[in-house]
């Protein structure tokens, strides 16, 4: 079940605007510290950059959501790069775009249009996917079974995360919470029972799944 909705990895993206160049970054922040650690590296890295406009939201209800303008006119950059990034729902992500100026001013309209567009082209480089409650289950099987375990996978209820060959195949799965009974009794049924609650390590988790087009 979709519990909330990120970025897949941490991206850059750049365009140029009226001789203005915009370079856009953003990354995965679960804190405001993380994502404050982000923007300061940002403002290090681009010292002499005209502007370094960050926005970010955390939290599962996109609960601490933060913008500024960093010395562009009030309202022209971080609110619209907000405002993208809560309009479609994503949290746990901090964004900065650093703007060198070239010399022609765009005015209100065009501001606000270049900040939107560079933050859409961060994102559009990092990807957006759901997280969700994920089991880990960690086990061992006979060799003559890992190549039906492999079979199972291709149905996706769970992903063959890690196999290590040794005198017998260790097995890490990873899979939706509410996958996980019916994948116990999957494995527990193929393994006549040897495999069960006893020798199969459990961990409960976060982790990033596929969105599916609507």
């Amino acid at each position: 079940m979709l519990k909330y909705k990120t970025i897949k990895k941490e991206a850059t993206a750049e365009q140029v605007i009226e001789r203005s160049r915009f370079i856009s970054y953003i990354a995965s922040a679960g804190s405001r510290e993380e994502a404050e650690a982000f923007i300061a590296s940002i403002k290090e890295k681009h010292r002499d950059a005209t502007h370094n406009v960050p926005a970010y939201i955390i939290g599962p209800g996109l609960e601490l959501q933060w913008a500024s303008d960093d010395g562009e006119p009030s309202g022209t950059s971080g609110a619209p790069m907000l405002h993208l990034l809560s309009g479609q729902g994503i949290t746990n992500v901090v964004i900065v775009v650093t703007r060198y100026f070239g010399g022609i001013k765009l005015g209100t309209g065009g501001l606000m249009r270049a900040y939107t567009s560079s933050a859409r082209l961060a994102l559009e480089a990092a990807g957006i996917c759901g997280v969700q409650d994920m089991s880990i289950l960690r086990f061992r099987i006979d060799y003559r079974l890992y190549g039906k375990l492999q079979n199972m996978e291709a149905e996706g209820k769970f992903r063959i995360a890690d196999a290590q060959f040794t005198d017998a195949v260790e097995m890490t799965l990873e899979l939706p919470l509410e996958n996980e009974q019916e994948i116990r009794g999957i494995i527990s049924e193929l393994t006549n029972g040897a495999v069960n609650e006893k020798n199969m390590e459990t961990e409960h988790t976060l982790g990033k799944f596929e969105l599916q087009e609507e």
